[in-house]
């Protein structure tokens, strides 16, 4: 009888804890096929799952719920509990986001945890969504390396070449190439071949060369060209509805935040590892040129980018705070960071 009552007790418990597990739906803006960037929020849902008893999510392509950049709007109002995207797609909402997600000639990846993990930029990332009216809760859940700067179907030599083109661009380095004569869209992943290919856009940028060959610019745009001067390293975060993430108990919070942790780190080795062999894979198999931009035209980058970057801060407050905290933080993280790495091997 006690051996009866001991089975019914687990499996009373196990149906209590079963009806109280809260599953998440989550919509990603990064198609599941698509390497690095995909494989990051499907990781993600596999390691918290694979670790709680109390929450679960569910992975959801784009669209399936709703479009990506309609994605922060939902999570805040409720119609999807949770997002994994980058901050950068909310620029046209919020002036100071792609401080958060990829700034041109700002820090690389180290450096930037450092900021958000260790310095001021999480509690000026959460302030972000709050001020502005954003129901959301944020928790950084990726990161790469940096990307290529741009495919162009012609070879760029100078300025003057960058005048009048169609180009995809992403964040921060879109102001920069609109002063310099481009005409930029932001589209989604899968809008850009499609573009590329009927002549809407000249040229874009998107990811990593690995991400990239996935999406088949090779197959219309010869021209790769490096380095990644607009995204030395791109964050994603895990936006939650505020209501949902307050409801969940701590242990559940603290799974949540794990698992993202684990997921920087599985995200970037990801990116680190896989994307020279696509590099290789571009030159002798797809006729791919890649190029190395000309310190002049880096220069010219820098320099327009120091003059977005002045006009952003004196147009938005809060930008204006954010970026001087970065400023701040990268003057003292210099002492370091100028002094302990071994120069790169040419």
């Amino acid at each position: 009888m006690r051996a009866l009552l001991g089975s019914a007790a687990i499996i009373v418990a196990a149906a209590t804890s079963a009806q109280a597990q809260e599953t998440l739906e989550m919509t990603s803006s990064f198609s599941e096929n698509l390497p690095i960037l995909g494989t990051a929020a499907v990781n993600f849902v596999e390691k918290i799952n694979g670790i709680s008893e109390s929450v679960e999510f569910e992975h959801f392509n784009p669209g399936e719920l709703v479009p990506t950049l309609e994605a922060l709007d939902a999570v805040s109002n409720g119609s999807v509990d949770a997002s994994y995207a980058t901050a950068g797609y909310w620029q046209g909402k919020i002036t100071a986001a792609s401080l958060f997600a990829a700034v041109p000639f700002g820090p690389e990846a180290g450096e930037f945890l450092g900021w958000l993990l260790y310095d001021d930029g999480m509690e000026l990332y959460q302030r972000m969504y709050d001020m502005n009216g954003y129901n959301v809760h944020v928790v950084p859940c990726g990161i790469i390396a940096p990307e290529t700067s741009g495919w162009f179907k012609n070879e760029i030599n100078s300025v003057e070449d960058l005048e009048g083109l169609n180009m995809r661009f992403f964040g921060l380095g879109a102001e920069v190439m609109q002063r310099l004569g481009v005409s930029t869209s932001l589209l989604a992943g899968g809008d850009i071949f499609p573009a590329l290919e009927r002549g809407a856009i000249d040229a874009t940028e998107f990811s990593m060369p690995r991400i990239d060959a996935r999406l088949g610019f090779h197959n219309i745009a010869k021209f790769n060209y490096f380095p990644g001067w607009h995204q030395p390293a791109t964050m994603f975060e895990l936006l939650v509805n505020k209501d949902r993430w307050e409801d969940l108990d701590e242990r559940s919070q603290r799974q949540i935040e794990v698992a993202c942790m684990a997921n920087i780190t599985d995200n970037y080795a990801e990116g680190e590892a896989t994307n020279f062999a696509a590099m290789v894979d571009n030159v002798e198999n797809n006729g791919v040129t890649i190029k190395t931009w000309p310190q002049e035209m880096l220069d010219t980058f820098e320099s327009t980018w120091n003059e977005v970057a002045l006009e952003l801060a004196a147009e938005d407050e809060y930008f204006a705070e954010v970026w001087a905290d970065l400023q701040e933080y990268r003057e003292g993280y210099a002492t370091w960071g100028n002094t302990i790495y071994l120069p790169r091997p040419r």
